[in-house]
């Protein structure tokens, strides 16, 4: 049996408990952490053997803990995992990396000063089927890529520590932004307000890329049925990545043409072509990725850096919610200077001084 570097769940609850799962499967999991006494107890009848703490102290001082994998709400990402980078433990975080992008950039660069992997929970970069769509588009199969969908749609879990936004687009930004090979020129987002009205339960994301691609990312909670589909329309080859649908349909090519007769264009539609692809379980792949990151020192495919684009793109998003949809430029987004941030719309007085410490 591999002999994996040892791991900490910190936050076992809605999904820590799959990561809990997984790492325990892999061979892996020494310890869970949680303030949950109840919890951490059905977790000692279901995996004994494993150690259990309420204390996040108790992780940082555990020197056979190589790494940490946080779980826990979105405001206590930066402090668990700065503290966890202190103690020179490699830090997985689920998403958002952060709320802000001073502490994404802090926390990149204390990873990067303590020579320790810093990675992000964007976990459908890890799915077999999105792996091989990616490979298709690098290889220039689908042609120029035109345009990008995606659709993450279900009723409910209905969260209220965050909005629609936050919840379910990191996801598909992430996917979006590996398959474009850039950062966007132009981000623009709406949202609907139905069940509280300072909360989003429905938000449209649109963005534009410099080479002319464009993308839309529809997400809600208040859908009647679930879909999570990611379309990709090429020049050459359209794809469809659909999660609800059973494996061997879950990513669908079409190489449909459009020909020009008397000077208007006709649509020939194709039959749609399945890819075979080797099933496994992403989260397990994913944790996989991060024993391996540890162990041989690589970069991981969601790293920090890449953790802190998706989160750009949110708070440009956000940022255009707030202001009815206006069309925002991503290069004058917020700007990070130390630990504040200074809007492209904001005007700083030259004697201001800022007292916010991190």
């Amino acid at each position: 049996m591999t002999d994996f570097p040892k791991i900490a769940v910190i936050g076992s609850g809605y999904w820590g408990k799959n990561l809990v799962r997984n790492y325990h499967q892999i061979g892996a999991l020494a310890l869970i952490c949680d303030k949950n006494e109840a919890i951490l107890g059905s977790f000692r009848e279901q995996y004994p053997g494993v150690d259990t703490c309420m204390a996040i102290s108790d992780v940082m001082k555990r020197d056979d803990i190589a790494g940490v994998a946080i779980a826990t709400p979105a405001e206590t990402h930066y402090d668990i995992a700065h503290e966890a980078l202190l103690a020179e433990k490699n830090v997985y975080v689920e998403k958002p990396l952060v709320l802000h992008e001073y502490q994404g950039e802090a926390l990149i660069a204390l990873a990067k000063e303590n020579n320790r992997v810093l990675m992000v929970g964007h976990l459908l970069q890890y799915h077999p089927v999105f792996v091989r769509l990616k490979k298709l588009a690098r290889r220039g199969e689908l042609g120029r890529i035109n345009y990008i969908y995606s659709n993450r749609l279900n009723l409910g879990k209905i969260r209220r520590e965050e909005n629609i936004l936050w919840s379910f687009a990191p996801h598909d930004i992430s996917m979006i932004l590996s398959l474009a090979g850039e950062a966007p020129e132009y981000v623009s987002a709406t949202g609907g307000y139905f069940l509280h009205k300072k909360i989003a339960d429905v938000t449209t994301t649109h963005m534009e890329f410099p080479s002319g691609l464009q993308a839309h990312i529809f997400v809600s909670w208040l859908h009647p049925s679930k879909e999570q589909k990611l379309v990709v329309v090429g020049e050459r080859k359209m794809a469809v990545f659909d999660d609800t649908q059973p494996w061997e349909d879950k990513l669908l090519l079409y190489e449909h043409q459009i020909n020009w007769e008397n000077n208007l264009p006709v649509p020939k539609k194709a039959e749609a072509q399945r890819m075979n692809i080797e099933q496994d379980e992403p989260l397990k792949l994913e944790c996989l990725h991060f024993l391996d990151c540890i162990s041989n020192g690589q970069r991981p495919a969601t790293d920090g850096s890449e953790g802190l684009q998706v989160l750009k793109v949110l708070n440009v998003a956000q940022a255009s919610m707030n202001q009815g949809g206006r069309k925002l430029s991503f290069r004058a987004s917020p700007v990070t200077r130390g630990n504040y941030f200074v809007h492209d719309t904001a005007v700083v007085d030259k004697k201001s001084r800022n007292w916010t410490r991190y």
